[in-house]
């Protein structure tokens, strides 16, 4: 790898909330999934965690219930929640500008990856709304030790990419996003299009927060990124 391709900027995407309109659909997965094991959760509650991996999301909302889930069971949530979201696949939709923003970095020059807590079953539908070329890696929760807020996913995707982390901007929707971006040693981007408010995210440590992908294109200049 060339010292030039090392110190290229590139930009990590996070997927639900970010890029595609999902994370409602994912809470009420997880909703129906809690309540097939007994247990009704208020949805504005599972939302707090969205962004997390599965396991630790279902580890999290077990001491929000005072119950704490077998292995088995986490295993069970899981499943359900994965056939829940399918159901409602054909509801998500890109975020406004994503696709564009996406083909502007491309025009651009600019390296990008999709890194998200998700798997790679979850995710695939997605995917497909975006219409994502073979020439941006996508790393899901299934390739990785640790999924978010650990920094595996961001670190494998700027390796996919030839990228030095240090050079890397992680855009994400959650505070699970940016606290990844912060251990990864990359800089941090938020989107209020997950749900999560702009002081959440800049406490976080955000450099900047954008309303969604259309409002971050426009403002392109300010991450460094040069026509």
């Amino acid at each position: 790898m060339t010292t030039a391709m090392r110190n290229q900027a590139a930009i990590l995407f996070d997927l639900d909330g970010t890029l595609v309109d999902s994370v409602y659909q994912h809470v009420l997965a997880w909703r129906r999934a809690l309540f097939d094991q007994g247990f009704d959760l208020s949805a504005w509650r599972i939302h707090r965690r969205v962004g997390m991996s599965g396991g630790l999301l279902v580890h999290a909302l077990g001491r929000e219930l005072g119950h704490e889930f077998s292995a088995s069971q986490v295993e069970e949530v899981q499943a359900a929640h994965t056939r829940y979201f399918h159901e409602a696949g054909d509801t998500v939709r890109p975020l406004p500008g994503a696709s564009h923003l996406l083909q502007e970095l491309s025009r651009r020059h600019v390296p990008v990856a999709v890194a998200t807590s998700g798997t790679r079953e979850t995710a695939g539908a997605s995917l497909g709304s975006l219409g994502l070329g073979p020439e941006v890696p996508v790393v899901t929760r299934d390739e990785v030790p640790f999924a978010k807020p650990d920094p595996d996913l961001f670190l494998a995707a700027a390796d996919r990419l030839g990228a030095s982390i240090g050079n890397c901007i992680v855009v994400g929707d959650s505070i699970w996003d940016i606290l990844a971006a912060r251990r990864a040693g990359a800089l941090g981007v938020g989107l209020l299009s997950g749900g999560y408010s702009r002081q959440e995210l800049e406490v976080a440590g955000a450099f900047r927060v954008y309303q969604d992908p259309a409002a971050m294109e426009v403002r392109l200049e300010e991450l460094g990124i040069r026509m």
